[in-house]
């Protein structure tokens, strides 16, 4: 792989928490000018092509890729579109993860599901299911994630406390968001009884 290419991964796995200089330097083994260098051509490739969705932008040290102002429409009729308001199986791991572990970072989360999350916590956001809750004070600042009232409203819960009891020999694998689901369900089948 070219060094642009390592460092277009690294913008993609890094999704809405972005990199640093310092850390792209760092992974790719390059010095920070070279890789300042290649992020203007990075840059200028998002730029120029009218085919992408993409582009780079930099906020304090941090590099990030996000989708193009042009795009904020389709992209919000995309979440405001009552279709897209179900929960895929990822959503559901990612927030099941959350519920049960907040106040929780997306490293955390990721280490946890084992794939990059940021799609599925920015429809989440969206969907006002879960939201912000500040920064860890440890290099990077991750941010740190909890639910919402939303969320205990879409679930029929009052507080965090009626959550379905997940017993302590089940690892929240790529398995959690179909138990999450199934726990809720059978928990609003009682609540009918």
């Amino acid at each position: 792989m070219s060094h642009l290419a390592n460092i277009e991964g690294l913008l993609f796995v890094s999704g809405d928490q972005g990199i640093s200089l310092a850390e792209l330097s760092r992974l790719t083994g390059l010095l920070n000018s070279a890789v300042k260098e290649q992020l203007e051509k990075l840059s200028l490739k998002y730029k120029n092509d009218i085919n992408s969705s993409l582009e780079l932008i930099q906020y304090n040290d941090c590099y990030q890729l996000v989708t193009k102002e042009k795009l904020a429409d389709l992209i919000k009729d995309y979440f405001e579109n009552p279709n897209s308001r179900r929960l895929s199986n990822a959503a559901l791991e990612t927030l099941a993860i959350i519920a049960y572990k907040q106040p929780v970072t997306r490293l955390v989360i990721d280490d946890i599901r084992g794939v990059q999350s940021s799609g599925s916590l920015q429809k989440l956001i969206a969907l006002d299911l879960i939201r912000e809750n500040g920064r860890l004070d440890v290099p990077g600042r991750p941010i740190i994630y909890v639910t919402t009232t939303q969320f205990l409203n879409y679930f029929g819960l009052t507080e965090l406390k009626e959550l379905p009891v997940i017993s302590e020999n089940q690892d929240f694998d790529g398995e959690i968001g179909k138990l999450f689901l199934n726990n809720f369900n059978e928990k609003l089948q009682e609540n009918e009884e």
